[in-house]
């Protein structure tokens, strides 16, 4: 009986020293991944990697991980010329296969979210000049870019300086994003000598998504443009 005591204690210290060390090497991979997703320009700030699965060893002497979680705020997105905060970016990542130094990896399959807010949007927007060739003649300045605000399920609303131009229905192709259906209000037409008030239809492509994912659809909510990421065999880290 004594001997199925000792036995059983020492079972249980192993499995708790097996459990720390299991806990201690899962930390260092996710720092040391979190550091070269900044490296590797995937992602423009260092985020908050997770690496979920027990135990996390034999996950790591397979080379594949079955699920990694990556956080961050304040990343940035853009056009090529214009810069915009991405807030609150999540994905999920199954099937990561990496290398023993973690310097590269690939992904069977991830997802994501992250907003941008309608202030930083309409700097994705060209201005009014573009928008409105007669744009001179309107009471506003001709870099004055839309103000956005939401307009209900898949549209956005919108006024140039003190002129609204209704709303806009919004739609995503690849990583192009247009906004059509605009229309300045009767008296903005008026002011600026156009027969055909319909503003013509604003897209804008966004570059160097984060963690190597493609935008998959956009959906405008009450505190901003909330986007949708996905992709398959996506280079996420070499």
């Amino acid at each position: 009986m004594r001997g199925w005591l000792k036995a059983t204690i020492v079972v249980g210290v192993l499995c708790g020293l097996l459990a720390g060390a299991d806990r201690i090497a899962v930390g260092v991979a996710e720092d040391e991944a979190a550091d070269q997703l900044l490296k590797s320009g995937r992602m423009s700030k260092r985020p908050d990697v997770s690496i979920e699965g027990f135990p996390f060893l034999t996950q790591a002497l397979s080379m594949k991980l079955d699920d990694v979680r990556i956080s961050a705020d304040g990343l940035t997105v853009g056009d090529g010329s214009r810069q915009v905060a991405l807030h609150s970016f999540k994905a999920e990542l199954s099937g990561v296969e990496v290398s023993g130094s973690m310097t590269s990896a690939t992904v069977d399959h991830g997802s994501g979210t992250g907003l941008i807010t309608y202030a930083d949007l309409s700097q994705l927007l060209p201005p009014a000049s573009q928008l409105v060739p007669s744009a001179g003649k309107l009471p506003i300045g001709g870099n004055t870019r839309l103000s956005l605000s939401y307009g209900g399920p898949g549209k956005i609303k919108a006024s140039m300086g003190p002129l609204p131009v209704g709303e806009g229905v919004l739609h995503s192709q690849g990583n192009t994003v247009t906004v059509d259906g605009f229309k300045l209000s009767g008296m903005a037409g008026m002011l600026a000598g156009l027969s055909n008030q319909q503003i013509e239809p604003i897209s804008f492509t966004l570059s160097a998504l984060p963690a190597g994912l493609n935008l998959a659809g956009v959906s405008p909510q009450e505190d901003g443009l909330r986007m949708s990421f996905d992709g398959r065999d996506v280079k996420l880290i070499g």
